[in-house]
């Protein structure tokens, strides 16, 4: 119960007691290591309890009145309390006579553990709590008195301890504590309490009695064994002695003659007090025995016993004075003898005898039930019984010649026919039942009978001598004790007495065996004179069994009906049957005797007591000789040849004659004797001896020949004339009505339990019998499935059997037969069990054999409507068992299992809720039986199944099962949750099944009536011992246990609908994974469990940290955060008395070192520690016999997937299935080879078990491992950024990093595990990549002193190195594996990359190639000095994944060689690309890709895997190519003519056709972005193959050109592109490029180029007509068509398509300008592009919007005018002062940021962040960096168009020029050159020029001019080209000028 109490800790009348009782408990049984301490405490805050035992604090009389002044006081800022608290107070004052205010905590206290009684009021808790202390009292007494060293035994507990306990109850025992006891044992008793109670209606319903009742009965029993303790280690003075014999003088019997426990202790205390036995094992006690030494002691003692007051009980006192006659007969013998006393032993023995003290020993002390559940009471009386043999030997004579004496009186007056003497005395016969009542029962194996036999005795001795102690135990002569049995003698009663004293004295083992050899010793000798031996024995029967028979010659009469007067009398029917109970008990204990006696030639006893079961003998002795066969039947090679006498004799008749008129045999003694008798003796014992012979064998065969082969007549005959009328039968004893159901459900349980379902049950087999085929029998198995899984009597009457059983148990009475019904229960129970489990393949079976049976599933049947109470109510009275589960463990126990396996059917789940739920009574019972079996703090898990060879003692095993049934709940409560609501599980739990279950509001129980539910028990379960510094103490003392529970509060937590709820109480009443968090990790020798355990606690915490994060409740979030990853020593909390010693030690370090603060390991450091990567495998098979790859396929054939879902094999089964393959063998080599064979099968099996283990083991590592994973990731992911601040967070995924390398680098670390590992990885260096950079950003990174950013270099190098190891480690497989790592090798290397900085337009080019290097260079210079240091290795790894392999590995790996590539200065890398054939490889590759891509078009594409690798290879290749050499590579292996040979370049799919199959989603692209996404990558391929081999390379540009013309009817179509969208003029932008590039200066005398001429020209045609479409002002409508299609993109779509049309532009005029000056160096010999005509394409003002309508039919009939070059360069103009003050503005918000106001942050982050409201969430930091990431990119996009712009304008005036000097200067009418000029329309060239010069003057002006020098002012200068527009301006104007003139 919970301790840990409000109101004064419970009530001083319970609280404190209750924790006394646990330190106590704590100290002396469970032997805790800090707990002498604390008991010493305790023992000085109670010892005034101790003294003053069980009395109640003094009442004061101001009580009553005490509490009206407390209402007055309300103003006083008092509580006024309620009125019926108030009474209820007063009442339990007045009933326990105990302070008010006590009374008043006593009520309070009851109503804080109310939620642990469910169903009763805060009085009646608190009538239970007010014993419950008192018991906690007394039973810590007996726990302090029994922890004495002392002369009986010893707990081997401390010195310290023993010495604390020793001095405290000493003392005690002076202050007079027996009579204390003794008084409270005659005053408190249960009736006068109920009495009290009943009056003031203390008591509640049945169970509130049995529970008061049981207290008070504990109370004495504890105080009694207390007194008994002491007196078993210590002497008790001599007026504690006197007083112990007065109050047993007052002692009486109960009804049936036997005393009560409390008694019994305290008869036993004085018989140890007047103990002086133990003596002869040594003399160092002697002194301190006042028996011994004080002569007043013996004397008061004596005195007292010999006194002739006769006592209540004679036979108590004549036992008392037995015992002093042998102490004093001890005591004779020994040199200081107290003669004047050790005389009267003789008398005191004879008075002893008078008052039958045997008789009342076996009435009185072996009649009382606690006597043999206490070893030391039985060693005791087992002294007194040996001392009075081996002391007293002429007594023991006297009695014998007695007996004799009073025999043969006897034996006269029944010859004579007179009465029987009246002077009869009985000792002997009392002193034998003693002994045979006593030794019969062996409960704790002391095997004392042993004492009695004489093992040095040769065997042909017939005679017994034993010694006790050393000395001699005379036995007496057979003459004596000798029975006389013949079918004509009669026998004399001393016999019987004789055989039952022997066959209680050979119960065990040794003893039996002896016997055995004592009876045959004549035997053996050949003597037959002996009237007591075998031989005798058998004859005997043997004559009986002839002459019984002689007398019924026909077995077909009537006998059965007509028992005969004569046979056997009463006398020799007493013998016959003392006989059979001794054969019996011998034979069940020795086997060697039971085969020795079946195998005698002559005897045959199996023969003759089958015949003499034929006969007409009384039931009763039928029945005992059942029992002897089936003690027989205990040995397989008997059962087998019994089964086949059985069958013979027909004691069952199976075979029915023709002629025979009725039945016989044992069916009719059941129905016409034994019913008529109300008797069933014959009835159980056949059962009993079917059970036998069921388990000991089952054959097949049985009664093959007669009648159809099998058990069926006998399944029929237990089922249909015992089981089903047992209930209407009449009982002369009620209890025997449930014997006979046990008996029978017995065997029906063996049946089922051994029947496995097989194919061949199922196929109507025939057999045949006399000449016809007849149905065979099925297996009784089968029967019995049948039976259940069908509305059958038979399942009727186990279910109405359970209802009755649950019934009774209701009542908390005891009544006759209460432990077989519990029996009967039980196997039902089980064979409902049984049936579900083996119902499924029974039903697959049937299904597959089409077989004509119909069955129904078990489940179904149990939910049918009980005919008793008219109510769907079986699956309830199951589950009720629960409910009596602490006082039936095992009922509950098969409760939950078959409970759990109806849970894994969902429909039945919804149901059931609905029945539990339908009677709130009912239902609160169920809770609390489920709650009671989780709450059991008396369950313990045992160990592995290797402590089964030796039976466990009877606690252990109860602890055991109850631990399994709380397994069972738990598994039915995790099964149960992953079925939809509602279900079991939420009810158990608490949640709401009636509501939605998201609505239920958690509260501790007792709160707003909320009831104690599963719950509440696990994390009570879990919570125990969290305080402590050991942690959850269910981690370690049930693992399996607790690793449950942890599973369903995560289960609990990850459901969507119970997450909420169960999170809150967790998180605000229970703190729960804080307090078990901060004990991680847990340590148990249990691995597996503790890695399943902390697993399931940290998914839990991840959740808990997403969720608390979510909902911004940072304080929650903080905690768990510094829990976890804090280096900084917690200040723990300390627990009670632990925390003096600490403060010393800190407070000592303090004072000797001045900087004590030492670092300690991170939480999640150091649960990763504890997952050991590391794993032994099983060696291989080494067989002999078998061969190892079919071995192996069987071994994969057995497995299946376990509960846990990990993959074992099952054990039993393979096991099976190997002994069926030694089996099959035939031959004798293989006979003479079993042993060898067997032992091979063992050695697979270990093997098998082994492997098991270690999968399981793996398992919970890998589960492990990504639970810490998730966490990890949880931290740095979900939680926000600001708890880690940024240095902290690297140093942390420093520290994660490096240890997960070591761990998995490490050679013997498991490869299964490197997975979870390389993704962890992953994930950390993405977040180190990410923190960095943010550090960076925020500016303060960067410091060259102190390394990158927060994490030094060296660290940083570190990981690089680790990371490269593990790339390594890897190998040629684990491919998947490395793509996590290429990824976390990218992220590392981006913290190198330089970040994007703002373009200022002011750092010249020189400036920037002088500049010093800074980190980023630094650090990168040095990652790739680590990686070559890795050389051709690494490479070659990288290299092999980027060509071959799993798409996504080699699309990292490509990346990453694209990175290296990218810093590789030395081109190492690249070198070895090329050398390798690697790039070949690649670049070839690209052909077989065509047919991939093409797919890629179509309008749903299979898998864009293709598409993905192809865009990775192409940006290698692009890498490749950025460097000289690089290209000419590529163009060596051919790329060019590779991608001249894809078709899927001229598959350009139609825009419109496929508008309609958009994804929704907007994942999968279109297919013409599909198609961009190929086409683009090639264009950017070859433009930077252009680009690096232009130079000197005609090559390049030839083969690309050779490309565009095979490909010329796409390019064209791209070029007159319609609708000019952002992808259209990507591509535009992409291909005049690469167009302008082809144009090399010399490329027209190219000879293979002569021929694609028109072409070229075709080319130029269409690029001039885009100018003039980009030029002019479609260039407007475009930009607003953007802003209008997608608004919320609209500035950076602008941006975009605003550089891509300048590049068009830039592109065009570049191509222009070559053109020009490829046809020639001088003006005069230039071709012309544009025709000389001045006039703009439309007049400057508004009318720009209707020219896109006359645009393209002009553009190409046309040729461009020259003054579409001059208005695209005052366009030019004017747009590069608009981006330069956009340039200027950005570069100034930049450099303030800070003081930017609030809304301009907003608009700048606005495009940054996705979703509506966006902006709103982030923090202010984050909002500052995506501004400045903004402004950033504002700024570098107006640089590259102030670029582009420039550009534009100097070619533009370029052109200009030479066209203008051409045309003004060398221009003759008749001149063809120009070969785009269409020469039939010419006018004549003084009019055309005279107008292009007015035109030119008149747009060339000043005002352009003074533009034109202003844009070369503001940029040109800091670049190389300065003064070139001046010159071209001064050139031009020179021109216009000069001509005027």
């Amino acid at each position: 119960m919970a301790t840990q109490m409000a109101v004064n800790s419970g009530a001083s009348l319970w609280g404190p007691l209750k924790e006394l009782w646990e330190t106590v408990e704590g100290a002396v049984v469970r032997r805790q290591p800090e707990s002498v301490h604390l008991l010493d405490l305790q023992l000085k805050k109670h010892k005034p309890h101790f003294l003053s035992l069980f009395k109640n604090p003094v009442r004061h009389d101001a009580g009553h009145n005490a509490f009206p002044k407390s209402a007055e006081q309300r103003e006083k800022g008092s509580r006024l309390l309620p009125e019926q608290l108030l009474t209820e107070a007063f009442i339990l004052s007045d009933l326990f006579d105990i302070g008010e205010l006590s009374a008043l905590e006593l009520l309070l206290a009851g109503e804080q553990q109310q939620p642990y009684f469910p169903g009763l009021t805060r009085g009646l808790v608190a009538v239970l709590l007010y014993w419950d202390g008192k018991l906690c009292m007394a039973s810590s007494l007996r726990s302090l008195i029994q922890s004495r060293q002392g002369k009986t035994f010893t707990l081997d507990l401390s010195a310290e301890l023993v010495a604390l306990t020793t001095r405290f109850t000493d003392e005690l025992m002076n202050q007079g504590l027996t009579k204390r006891i003794l008084t409270l044992v005659s005053e408190i008793s249960v009736t006068r309490e109920f009495e009290r109670l009943q009056k003031e209606r203390g008591l509640g319903n049945e169970k509130h009695r049995k529970e008061v009742s049981d207290l008070i009965k504990e109370c004495r029993q504890a105080l009694a064994d207390s007194l008994f303790s002491w007196t078993c280690q210590s002497p008790l003075t001599k007026d504690d002695t006197l007083a112990l014999i007065g109050h047993l003088e007052t002692v009486t019997a109960q009804a049936d003659g036997s005393l009560d426990s409390v008694n019994l202790a305290l008869v036993m205390s004085l018989l140890y007090c007047l103990d002086v036995s133990f003596i002869e094992q040594g003399t160092e006690d002697r002194e301190a025995l006042p028996l011994l030494t004080e002569r007043q002691y013996v004397s008061a003692i004596h005195s007292r016993l010999m006194d002739g007051q006769p006592w209540k009980l004679p036979g108590l006192q004549a036992v008392c004075r037995l015992a002093w006659a042998l102490s004093l007969r001890v005591l004779s013998q020994l040199p200081q003898a107290l003669v004047e006393f050790t005389e009267a032993d003789e008398s005191l023995a004879d008075q002893a005898l008078l008052g039958d003290v045997f008789l009342f020993m076996k009435e009185g002390i072996l009649g009382c039930e606690s006597f043999s559940q206490e070893e030391f009471y039985i060693r005791r009386l087992h002294s007194l019984i040996t001392d009075f043999l081996a002391l007293m030997p002429m007594k023991v004579k006297q009695l014998r010649n007695r007996a004799d004496e009073d025999a043969r009186l006897v034996h006269m007056s029944l010859q004579m026919g007179s009465e029987l003497p009246s002077s009869l005395r009985k000792d002997l016969d009392h002193l034998m039942i003693l002994i045979g009542e006593f030794y019969s029962k062996d409960p704790f194996g002391l095997e004392l009978g042993v004492e009695f036999w004489c093992p040095t005795e040769s065997l042909q001795h017939t005679s017994l001598q034993g010694s006790y102690l050393g000395m001699a135990l005379q036995r007496p002569p057979h003459k004596q004790v000798r029975v006389t049995i013949s079918h004509r003698a009669k026998k004399s009663d001393l016999g019987h007495f004789s055989l039952q004293c022997e066959r209680s004295l050979s119960v065990s083992n040794q003893t039996s065996t002896n016997l055995l050899f004592t009876y045959a010793g004549d035997n053996i000798q050949g003597v037959s004179g002996s009237p007591v031996s075998w031989e005798h024995f058998f004859q005997s029967l043997m004559l009986y069994h002839e002459n019984l028979r002689r007398d019924f010659p026909n077995p077909d009469a009537a006998q059965y009906r007509h028992p005969p007067l004569r046979g056997i009398t009463q006398r020799e029917l007493e013998g016959l049957t003392s006989f059979l109970e001794l054969l019996t008990v011998i034979i069940t204990w020795s086997e060697n005797a039971r085969l020795a006696l079946c195998e005698h030639p002559q005897w045959a006893p199996v023969v003759v007591m089958l015949g003499l079961l034929q006969c007409s003998v009384p039931p009763i002795l039928k029945a005992e000789l059942l029992l002897c066969l089936a003690a027989f039947g205990k040995s397989p090679e008997i059962a087998a040849s019994l089964w086949q006498s059985l069958e013979y004799t027909q004691i069952l008749q199976t075979v029915r004659a023709s002629g025979q008129r009725q039945a016989a045999g044992i069916e009719v003694e059941l129905n016409e004797i034994e019913s008529s008798c109300e008797e069933y003796p014959l009835t159980r014992g056949f059962c009993h001896l079917i059970s036998t012979l069921v388990e000991s064998s089952l054959p097949v065969n049985l009664g093959a020949g007669l009648r159809v082969p099998g058990f069926q007549p006998y399944l029929n005959f237990l089922r249909d004339s015992v089981f089903l009328p047992f209930p209407t039968r009449a009982y002369r004893r009620p209890a025997e009505k449930w014997e006979v159901a046990d008996s029978v459900l017995e065997v029906f349980h063996k049946l089922l339990r051994d029947y496995e379902p097989q194919p061949s049950d199922f196929i109507q087999e025939m057999v045949e019998l006399q000449g016809e085929q007849v149905p065979a029998h099925k297996p009784p198995g089968h029967s019995i499935m049948f039976h259940l899984l069908n509305d059958s009597p038979m399942l009727a009457l186990c279910l109405s059997l359970l209802e009755e059983g649950v019934r009774q148990l209701d009542t908390y009475a005891p009544f006759p037969g209460k432990k077989h019904l519990e029996s009967a229960v039980l196997h039902c129970l089980c064979l409902l069990d049984l049936a579900l489990q083996k119902e499924v393949m029974f039903m697959d079976l049937l299904r597959e054999s089409q077989s004509s049976l119909l069955v129904s599933p078990l489940e179904q049947l149990l939910q049918g409507v009980s005919p008793q109470t008219r109510r769907a109510d079986h699956i309830v009275n199951i589950a009720r068992y629960l409910y009596h589960s602490s006082s039936n463990p095992e009922a509950g126990f098969q409760s939950a299992k078959i409970l759990r396996r109806i849970a894994n059917y969902p429909n039945i789940q919804t149901r059931l809720v609905g029945d539990f739920t339908h009677d709130q009574t009912v239902s609160d019972k169920l809770m609390a039986g489920f709650v009671e079996c989780l709450d059991n703090e008396e369950a313990e898990e045992g160990t592995e199944k290797g402590d089964g060879e030796k039976k466990l003692e009877q606690p252990k095993k109860v602890a055991r099962i109850r631990h399994e049934t709380q397994i069972h709940i738990l598994n039915l409560l995790i099964t149960s949750l992953e079925l939809k609501a509602p279900n079991l599980a939420l009810y158990l739990l608490g949640y709401e099944v009636k509501k939605s279950v998201s609505s239920t509001n958690l509260q501790d129980p007792g709160v707003l009536g909320c009831p104690r539910s599963c719950l509440h028990a696990i994390l009570s379960l879990l919570q125990r011992g969290t305080e402590k510094r050991s942690g959850p103490a269910l981690t370690q003392k049930a693992p399996h246990l607790a690793e449950l529970c942890y599973q369903v509060i995560y289960q609990l937590c990850a459901c969507p609908d119970t997450s909420g709820p169960t999170m809150r109480y967790l998180r605000t009443s229970q703190d729960f994974l804080f307090s078990h968090l901060q004990h991680l990790p847990f340590l148990l020798s249990n691995q597996i469990a503790a890695l399943s355990q902390m697993s399931w606690l940290m998914k839990t915490a991840a959740i808990e940290l997403r969720v608390t994060s979510l909902n911004r409740q940072r304080s929650h979030t903080q905690r768990l955060v510094s829990l976890l990853l804090d280096d900084q020593p917690h200040a723990q909390h300390a627990v009670d008395g632990e925390s003096g010693i600490e403060e010393e030690t800190r407070s000592v370090s303090g004072f000797l070192h001045f900087d004590t603060v030492s670092k300690v390991r991170r939480k999640l450091l150091s649960v990763l520690d504890a997952i050991d990567f590391s794993q032994d495998m099983p060696e291989l098979l080494q067989l002999d016999f078998f061969e190892r790859t079919q071995i192996e396929q069987v071994i994969s054939n057995c497995e299946h997937v376990n509960e846990q879902g990990h993959t074992v094999c099952n054990v039993k089964l393979l096991h099976r299935v190997l002994v069926a393959e030694v089996n099959a063998l035939q031959g004798m080599a293989a006979i003479g080879q079993r042993p060898l064979l067997m032992e091979e099968v063992n050695s697979i099996l270990q093997q098998v078990v082994e492997r098991n283990h270690v999968r399981r083991s793996l398992s919970a590592k890998r589960q492990a491992l990504q639970s810490w994973r998730s966490l990890v990731e949880t931290l740095l992911t979900a939680c926000p950024a600001d708890l880690i601040p940024a240095d902290d967070r690297q140093l942390i995924i420093r520290d994660l990093l490096l240890d997960l390398h070591d761990k998995v680098l490490s050679e013997d670390a498991a490869g299964e595990l490197m997975p979870i590992v390389a993704g962890a990885v992953f994930t950390l260096t993405a977040h180190l990549s990410q923190s960095v950079l943010s550090e960076q950003q925020q500016g303060e990174g960067l410091e060259a002193s102190s390394g990158f950013a927060s994490i030094a270099n060296s660290a940083l190098h570190l990981i690089l190195r680790k990371l490269l190891d593990f790339i390594l480690c890897t190998g040629g497989g684990y491919q998947r594996l490395r793509a996590h790592l290429y990824g976390s090798l990218l992220y590392y290397l981006q913290i190198a990359q330089k970040p994007e900085e703002p373009d200022t337009l002011q750092t010249a080019m020189w400036e920037r190639l002088t500049a010093p290097e800074d980190g980023f260079s630094k650090l990168q210079r040095e990652n790739l000095a680590i990686i070559e240091s890795y050389g051709k290795a690494l490479m070659e790894v990288v290299c092999r994944d980027a060509c071959d392999g799993h798409e996504i590995s080699r699309m990292l790996a490509l990346a990453v060689l694209d990175r290296i590539l990218s810093i590789d200065r030395q081109n190492q890398w690249l070198l070895y690309v090329c050398n390798s054939g690697y790039l070949r490889s690649l670049v070839e590759s690209l052909r077989q890709d065509d047919a991939a891509l093409q797919t890629m078009l179509t309008p749903q594409p299979p898998l864009l895997k293709p598409l993905y690798i192809y865009e990775s290879k192409m940006a290698l290749l692009t890498r490749v190519a950025k460097t000289g050499e690089g290209a000419v590579e590529l163009l060596r292996c051919g790329l060019v003519a590779q991608l001249m040979e894809c078709q899927v370049f001229d598959m350009v799919p139609d825009s419109d056709a496929h508008r309609v199959m958009r994804d929704p989603s907007g994942f999968i692209p279109s297919p013409l972005d599909r198609y961009r996404q190929i086409l683009l990558p090639t264009l950017r391929l070859f433009q930077v193959i252009l680009t690096s081999t232009s130079i000197n390379h005609q090559q390049g540009a030839a083969q690309v050109l050779q490309w565009l013309i095979v490909h010329a009817d796409t390019i064209q179509s791209l070029l007159r592109c319609q609708e000019l969208s952002m992808g259209a003029l990507q591509e535009l932008s992409l291909l005049t490029g690469i167009i302008s590039k082809t144009a090399l200066p010399g490329m027209e005398k190219h000879a293979a180029l002569m021929e694609f001429q028109g072409h070229i020209n075709r080319f130029q045609r269409l690029c001039l007509s885009l100018l003039g479409r980009l030029a002019g002002s479609e260039r407007e409508r475009l930009l607003k068509q953007a802003e209008i299609s997608a608004p919320g993109e609209s500035a950076e779509r602008r941006e975009e398509m605003e550089v891509a049309m300048q590049q068009v532009c830039a592109n065009i005029m570049e191509y222009c300008q070559t053109l020009l000056l490829q046809s020639s160096t001088q003006a005069q010999f230039s071709i012309c592009l544009f025709s000389p005509s001045g006039s703009e394409p439309a007049s400057r003002d508004g009318g720009r919007t209707d020219l896109p309508s006359a645009l393209p039919s002009m553009a190409y009939s046309r040729v461009p005018s020259l003054g579409l070059i001059l208005y695209l360069l005052k366009n030019s103009a004017a747009d590069f002062f608009r981006f330069h003050q956009s340039h200027r503005q950005s570069l100034g918000k930049l450099q303030s940021l800070d003081q930017l106001p609030p809304e301009e942050l907003k608009e700048l982050c606005q495009g940054l962040v996705s979703g509506p409201g966006g902006v709103e969430k982030i923090s202010s930091v984050q909002r500052s960096l995506l501004a400045k990431r903004r402004l950033v990119q504002l700024i570098n996009n107006r640089a590259k168009l102030l670029a582009l712009c420039s550009y534009v304008i100097e070619t533009c005036l370029f052109v200009l020029w030479r066209h203008l000097e051409y045309y003004l200067l060398h221009c003759t009418p008749s001149d063809p050159k120009d070969s785009l000029l269409p020469g039939a329309t010419r006018p004549h060239r003084s009019v055309r020029c005279v107008q292009l010069k007015s035109d030119m003057a008149a747009g060339f002006g000043e005002a352009l001019q003074r533009k034109l020098l202003e844009v070369e002012g503001l940029y040109s200068q800091v670049r190389s080209r300065y003064t070139f527009i001046q010159a071209l301006v001064r050139r031009i104007r020179g021109l216009l000028r000069q001509s005027k003139g």
